[in-house]
């Protein structure tokens, strides 16, 4: 390496945001980057030549991400907290020469700050539950009583989240959706984008479980003309650049791949990014809202997704109650699903009393979506106008007026999750081809974007009827 090359180095480790320590293979700190003092709370002088061993047993990082990657020669990620009471994400790689551990490199970002804003939200939202168990109005708003009208919420539970969300739209900043899958976490980030400043730019919806993994770069990134065999001639623009001026929402984000998740959380950071084939980054500009119903602590534990991404993404932590916690909320969205259908197939149906009884007395695993399938069904099974909701595959012993919530079918003898999971997907999609004549009645129907629908349809090889 030459005399420019090093400058160049130094500068990038001295200008970084991150905090650097380079680590000899039995635990020796032989270079650390300025700025390390006021987070570990030692000198630099007294940091080079101490061990990582000494430095954990006195407290001054806890726990020690070298002695981690010592111990299993492996990549390491963790939460440390340092003796000076802070908290920082730190991240290890180690060095091999000759199959021989020579060095670790690793690198902290303090995360404290943020954490104090995460701490102060939920000391916030736990104080406006109390308000709400009191039973005191939510708000008297009439723009969030007309989007929650629109909305069908009836119950407090949903009001308060609405309420919260509208609070944080015009901020910009990250908004995670927690909650079951089907509990209409799309449906609520939508309208936080149209409650935010970015209303007049577009929404942009991406299901991360839809793309497949390699094709998921040239999706979200875009590419240049000639950038592989099969590139359109023209290039292609990303998700991430269409969403410009906007909204990004990326549902289930926790099956994102680990190589985009690195990709993004430096989008993040940087907001730049390149298409494939481009040497030129690219400014974006546009809000994060992303979703899951699965637990992104757990998949940092086992190593699905970056600690730091998740910190990231985790600013604004919203759950969506399930429907079985908020039946209040079941008889306004039955009547809007209902009107939906009667208006797509062009006859005027209704509910019989009994069913009412049974709609809210189920607990649906499935929440809202499967509500609104369980709907449908039954207003096609309905040879008259009254709707009794008996199952069309109903066994003639079933009482008339029994209606079931749809139960999900148990695995097959020895199939593995992703097949399992596949499975159902493929019975979801043949029985909405069934009933739809678009695939944008369909998408709707579902609760996800046209183009997903079509990249499943594709993928199982089904076509609507």
């Amino acid at each position: 390496m030459d005399e420019i090359d090093r400058s160049v180095l130094k500068t990038i480790v001295e200008t970084a945001n991150d905090h650097f320590f380079i680590v000899s293979g039995d635990g020796q700190i032989l270079d650390i980057s300025p700025g390390v003092e006021a987070v570990y709370g030692l000198s630099r002088e007294a940091l080079l030549g101490s061990n990582v061993r000494e430095l954990e047993r006195d407290g001054v990082l806890r726990p020690s991400i070298s002695l981690e990657v010592m111990r299993t020669h492996r990549p390491a990620q963790l939460m440390q907290v340092t003796g000076t009471g802070r908290r920082v994400i730190a991240e290890a790689h180690p060095v091999f020469v000759n199959g021989r551990l020579e060095r670790i490199v690793s690198r902290s970002r303090d995360m404290t700050d943020l954490q104090l804003l995460q701490d102060e939200y939920a000391l916030l939202q736990k104080r406006f539950n109390e308000h709400v168990k009191r039973g005191q109005s939510v708000t008297d708003d009439p723009a969030l009583d007309s989007a929650l009208e629109e909305l069908q919420v009836r119950s407090h539970a949903m009001r308060e989240v609405a309420s919260l969300l509208k609070r944080v739209a015009p901020s910009g900043a990250s908004v995670l959706m927690l909650g079951e899958s089907g509990v209409g976490k799309t449906a609520f980030a939508r309208q936080l984008h149209r409650w935010s400043e970015r209303a007049a730019g577009p929404f942009v919806e991406v299901n991360c479980g839809a793309i497949p993994e390699n094709l998921f770069e040239s999706e979200m990134f875009g590419y240049q003309p000639g950038a592989f065999s099969g590139a359109a001639r023209q290039g292609k623009a990303g998700l991430l650049e269409q969403a410009e001026g906007g909204t990004l929402f990326l549902d289930e984000i926790g099956e994102l791949p680990l190589l985009m998740q690195t990709k993004l959380l430096k989008v993040i950071q940087d907001g730049k990014m390149t298409r494939l084939g481009d040497t030129r980054p690219r400014r974006v500009d546009f809000r994060l809202v992303v979703a899951t119903n699965q637990d992104l602590a757990a998949r940092v534990q086992e190593g699905l997704f970056r600690l730091d991404l998740y910190y990231r993404l985790n600013v604004i932590p919203v759950t969506l109650p399930a429907l079985r916690d908020r039946r209040e909320d079941i008889p306004g969205l039955a009547e809007a699903c209902l009107a939906r259908l009667n208006a797509h197939y062009g006859r005027q149906k209704f509910l019989d009393n009994h069913v009412w009884s049974t709609l809210m007395g189920s607990d649906w695993p499935g929440n809202v979506r499967e509500l609104e399938n369980w709907l449908e069904r039954a207003w096609l099974s309905s040879a008259l106008d009254r709707i009794e909701g008996v199952e069309p595959s109903s066994s003639p012993a079933a009482a008339p007026h029994t209606p079931k919530a749809p139960s999900t079918p148990p695995p097959l003898e020895g199939e593995s999750l992703p097949a399992y999971l596949a499975r159902l997907e493929r019975e979801l999609l043949e029985r909405g081809c069934r009933t739809h004549a678009s695939t944008y009645a369909l998408a709707e129907h579902l609760g996800i974007s046209q183009s997903s629908v079509v990249r499943k349809l594709k993928r199982h090889g089904l076509k609507l009827r």
